[in-house]
């Protein structure tokens, strides 16, 4: 038996108008970074899926922004990535 991908699920459990925090910029809260490489990208967004703050932006099914403003620097989208597409850098402080 084949499984589902994330793509071919319906959608469970979506809380809707969540009251969000764009007024507050939190990328300041973080330790690291994550550095993109778009050469190893498959675009299957699965960091898109797992970023608790939405700060990877996705246009037409394809990655094309990191929004650091919002990036709490967890390393969420690094976990899942299997291409190892994103590396978390420390940031100089």
């Amino acid at each position: 038996m084949k499984l589902k991908t994330w793509r071919e699920l319906e959608e469970g459990a979506v809380i809707r108008n969540v009251p969000t925090s764009l007024e507050y910029k939190t990328g300041e809260w973080k330790r690291e970074s994550p550095l993109y490489d778009s050469e190893k990208c498959t675009h299957c967004l699965l960091c898109w899926l797992y970023c608790p703050d939405f700060v990877i932006k996705v246009k037409d099914g394809k990655i094309y922004k990191f929004d650091l403003d919002y990036c709490k620097g967890c390393g969420i989208c690094a976990k899942v990535c299997p291409k190892e597409a994103i590396l978390m850098k420390e940031e100089k402080i």
